[in-house]
C-alpha cells in the first residue's frame, strides 16, 4: 500500500513538472506554404512575418515559442483538441470560423485585385460586371463568393486552384481573375506582357482581416493577445517586420494602388 502511495506521489509530481513546463510554452500553429508570412527558410525553419509575430508574441507573455507546422484543413480541429494554443496564419475572420474559435482583434487587412489579360478593356469592377466579360476564380475561395454577390451580370468560370484560374487570363480565355493583393501582384510579375494589374475599390465589408485564433472561452489569453497587439502597432512593430520581409512588396503595392496588409 506504501508502495501504491509513493508511485501516485511520483507519477502525480511528474504530470505536475510536465504541465508546468508546457505552460512556459506557446504552441502555435501556421501552415508555412504562404510566403512571406508562413514559410521555411533553406535549412527548413520556419521564417516569416507571421513567425517573427509569434515570437514577439511569445516575448510579450514571456512564454518559449513551438511552430506547428500543420496542413490547412487541420489547424482548426488542432486548435479544438489542444495540440496548439493559437492559430497566426494568415487566417481570416469569418462568421463561420467564429462559431467553432475565437479570435484576436484584427492584426491585417488582405483585400482583392484583378489581374486582366492585356488585351481585354476592363480596368474597373464595373467594366467586369457586364455580360461579355469573363472571371476566372479558384471555387469557394473568398474571391469566389465575392464575384457571384458583385459580378452577377458576368460570366463566373470557377476552377479547383488558383493557378488554373490564372492561366485562362495569361491565355485570354478569360478577362480577368481575382485574388489577394500579393497573389496577383507575384503572377503579373510573372507575366508582365500579357497581363496588368487594376485596384479594386471594395467596401468594408468585403475586405478579409486576419486575427489570431484562440481556442473557444480562452478570455484570458484572448485579452492578452488583444494587450500585445495594441501595442505592437503603437511602438510601429509592423513597420519593422514589413521592412524586415516586405518592403519590395510594399513599394510594389504603393505604386499599383494596392491596399497594404498593416
Amino acid at each position: 500500500m506504501k508502495t501504491f502511495n509513493i508511485m501516485v506521489l511520483f507519477v502525480t509530481i511528474a504530470l505536475g513538472s510536465c504541465t508546468q513546463k508546457n505552460s512556459d510554452i506557446l504552441f502555435v500553429g501556421m501552415e508555412l506554404a504562404y510566403p512571406p508570412f508562413e514559410t521555411k527558410d533553406n535549412d527548413g525553419n520556419p521564417m516569416g512575418v507571421s513567425v517573427d509575430l509569434a515570437r514577439e508574441l511569445g516575448a510579450y507573455l514571456g512564454k518559449e515559442v513551438v511552430i506547428e507546422n500543420i496542413a490547412w484543413a487541420g489547424l482548426i480541429p488542432a486548435l479544438q483538441t489542444g495540440k496548439i494554443d493559437i492559430i497566426l496564419s494568415s487566417l481570416t475572420i469569418t462568421d463561420e470560423r467564429n462559431k467553432q474559435i475565437d479570435f484576436s482583434d484584427p492584426y491585417s487587412q488582405s483585400t482583392l485585385a484583378m489581374l486582366v489579360n492585356i488585351d481585354s478593356p476592363v480596368n474597373s469592377l464595373e467594366d467586369l460586371n457586364h455580360k461579355d466579360r469573363v472571371v476566372a476564380v479558384k471555387q469557394g475561395a473568398t474571391p469566389f463568393l465575392f464575384a457571384q454577390k458583385h459580378l452577377t451580370n458576368a460570366k463566373i468560370n470557377s476552377f479547383a486552384s488558383e493557378s488554373a484560374a490564372i492561366i485562362e487570363v495569361v491565355q485570354g480565355k478569360a478577362d480577368a481573375v481575382l485574388y489577394d493583393q500579393l497573389t496577383i501582384l507575384k503572377n503579373y510579375n510573372l507575366n508582365p506582357t500579357t497581363t496588368k494589374i487594376v485596384a479594386l475599390d471594395i467596401a468594408e465589408e468585403d475586405i478579409d482581416v486576419w486575427g489570431i485564433g484562440i481556442k473557444k472561452g480562452n478570455t484570458q489569453l484572448q485579452t492578452d493577445i488583444n494587450k500585445f497587439l495594441t501595442e505592437f502597432k503603437a511602438s510601429d512593430g509592423f513597420s519593422k517586420i514589413t521592412k524586415k520581409h516586405l518592403n519590395v512588396e510594399k513599394a510594389e503595392f504603393d505604386k499599383y494602388g494596392l491596399e497594404f496588409f498593416f
